[in-house]
């Protein structure tokens, strides 16, 4: 089974939480805001990280005057309230490593939410570092379909790792962080945007699960993403396209 059709079984089962624009952008904003104070600047040609969050905010259809209120209070130019990031990590159903990123302006609420999911979902959360060294962080840009040959000349030419092609005939390129940005622009630019563009988590190794912890960890994971803290979960779980089927038959 190809790595990507891994992480897009995954994200098939999210999609219906992707959906609920309000959420969204509440964690979009949050994220700009906190990349913005990172920065120092509300320019967000001046900072990679502020430049990805708007860049999605855009993506995602917020208004411009939302995104350019959000970037001015993470710079300080304007009032607003102060998000501290936090990683929370642990194990769910069937012995899968999660790691849920959050931004919080309490602490205590948000460990508190946490923990519970996990505990519910019969996983427990850990401690710090726990799962996140199975974990690398690496830049990624998702084609559905593409020549392999002119991509990857232009993918590697702009500074990419690699350039992976699927038997499903999807395409990916990765960059990792730092060159995040740069290969982005330079690949549009050259007429190749990619479907999707992303600064993810993904591990060397997964566990392969069947179908009753399958959907126990979708759970656990629909529950982390509906928390207004949670920015982002990542898992190293595998899905068999054997047990997806089961799950969408059943």
């Amino acid at each position: 089974m190809a790595g990507h059709s891994k992480w897009a079984n995954i994200k098939h089962k999210k999609a219906a939480n992707d959906k609920k624009r309000a959420k969204v952008w509440t964690k979009i904003i949050r994220e700009i805001t906190v990349a913005a104070r990172e920065g120092q600047t509300s320019d967000a040609n001046a900072h990679p990280r502020l430049r990805l969050a708007v860049d999605k905010a855009l993506g995602s259809n917020m208004p411009k005057d939302t995104i350019e209120r959000a970037c001015k209070r993470g710079s300080g130019e304007l009032g607003g309230e102060a998000y501290d990031e936090i990683r929370y990590e642990g194990y769910g159903p069937g012995g899968v490593a999660v790691i849920a990123e959050c931004m919080t302006d309490n602490r205590n609420r948000t460990v508190s939410e946490v923990r519970h999911a996990f505990t519910k979902a019969g996983g427990n959360l850990g401690t710090d570092g726990s799962v996140s060294y199975m974990f690398n962080q690496i830049g990624v840009l998702s084609y559905e379909s593409g020549d392999e040959d002119t991509l990857m000349e232009a993918a590697l030419d702009a500074g990419a790792e690699d350039v992976v092609a699927e038997e499903d005939g999807s395409i990916e390129v990765l960059t990792d962080v730092a060159s995040f940005t740069e290969v982005n622009l330079a690949l549009t630019e050259a007429g190749l945007s990619p479907d999707e563009a992303e600064v993810t988590m993904r591990a060397d190794n997964l566990i392969p699960l069947d179908v009753a912890n399958a959907e126990k960890l979708l759970k656990l994971v629909d529950v982390l993403e509906e928390l207004d803290d949670v920015q982002e979960v990542f898992t190293n779980a595998d899905i068999p396209d054997e047990v997806i089927q089961a799950m969408d038959s059943a």
